[in-house]
This record gives structure tokens, sequence and C-alpha cells, in this order.
């Protein structure tokens, strides 16, 4: 049996291949965007948006700054295999 990726013509697989591209690069933009939104709270206040995740003000995981600098190590798993790929093609 063939896969459905297989059965299609040559163009269809250009599509996956762009989609897959696609999905790397919205992958390396997650901890970048998280960070920055992260620096800009920190540095402009949350606002509203804190008065709803602020409600647990004595926890040091309270708050927006914490939650987006979370976001951003949780999504660094996509930069981690860039690096290792670059490592792995460098010989080093």
């Amino acid at each position: 049996m063939t896969s459905p990726v297989s059965a299609t013509a040559p163009a269809s697989c250009d599509g996956v291949t762009a989609a897959r591209r696609l999905a790397r690069w919205l992958a390396l933009a997650a901890t970048p965007t998280f960070a920055v939104m992260a620096m800009l709270t920190a540095a402009l206040g949350g606002g509203p948006a804190d008065m709803l995740c602020g409600a647990g003000q004595g926890s040091l995981l309270g708050g927006m700054v914490p939650m987006y600098l979370l976001m951003s190590a949780f999504h660094a798993a996509a930069w981690l295999r860039l690096i290792a790929e670059w490592r792995g093609a460098g010989g080093g």
C-alpha cells in the first residue's frame, strides 16, 4: 500500500516540503517571540493581562513575565535541534 504522499503528483510533494519548512521556521520563531514579549511586559508593565495571571502574586511563577519566559524555554527545543544539526554538519 502506498502512502498518500507517494501516491500523489510531485507538485504536492513540494507542498509537503514547503509545509514542513514553514512549520520549522514557525517553531524557531516561538522562542525569540516569547522572550521579546517577556522583556516588553517587564519594561512596559502587563496592564490588565497581569491582573488575569496575577492571582498568585506570592508565587514565583505568578504574572505574565515568568509565563512568557517559561514558554520561551519550552519552545527552545527547535533551536537546540538546529544547533545540534549545525555542530553535526561542521564535524565538531
